[in-house]
């Protein structure tokens, strides 16, 4: 399982030129799932996330998370983050969970970042997306291979 987390001002999604999704402060979690991932480690991911201090506080300290603010989460699926680039100059996904499989885990985190107490909005599981964010800081995190305690 694997998560890119960016702190935004703003961002929005749209599909097919639709617009799906869109938030003003928060945060965009791009969101793979790797075979053999599980809901354990997506329920320990959410919690993770949600309690996560990026934030400013009133000394200018990131010492604050989106939920402490009330801030939301654009989740997007994203499998291209399972690729593996060791051989050649075409990525593979053999990594990433087959499909079904993937998007009930995507539907299970984002599930997940609710019950942790953050509005969550959602892309288009296998869409063909455009996602336009204003990154704030900028404040990337990554998190990989998570291990659920």
């Amino acid at each position: 399982m694997k998560a890119v987390v960016q702190r935004v001002t703003s961002a929005s999604l749209t599909c097919e030129n639709k617009l799906i999704s869109s938030i003003d402060n928060g945060l965009v979690i791009y969101f793979g799932v790797g075979v053999g991932d599980n809901e354990k480690q997506a329920e320990y991911l959410a919690k993770k996330v949600c309690a996560l201090r990026i934030f400013s506080d009133e000394n200018g300290k990131m010492n604050l998370s989106c939920k402490d603010l009330g801030y939301e989460i654009l989740c997007v699926s994203q499998f291209t983050l399972l690729a593996d680039l060791a051989h050649g100059n075409r990525p593979s996904f053999t990594l990433a969970e087959h499909p079904e499989r993937a998007n009930e885990l995507y539907e299970y985190f984002c599930k997940c970042l609710e019950q942790n107490g953050v509005v969550t909005k959602k892309g288009v599981f296998g869409g063909d997306m455009t996602i336009s964010q204003v990154n704030q800081g900028p404040v990337t995190i990554v998190y990989e291979n998570v291990v659920a305690k």
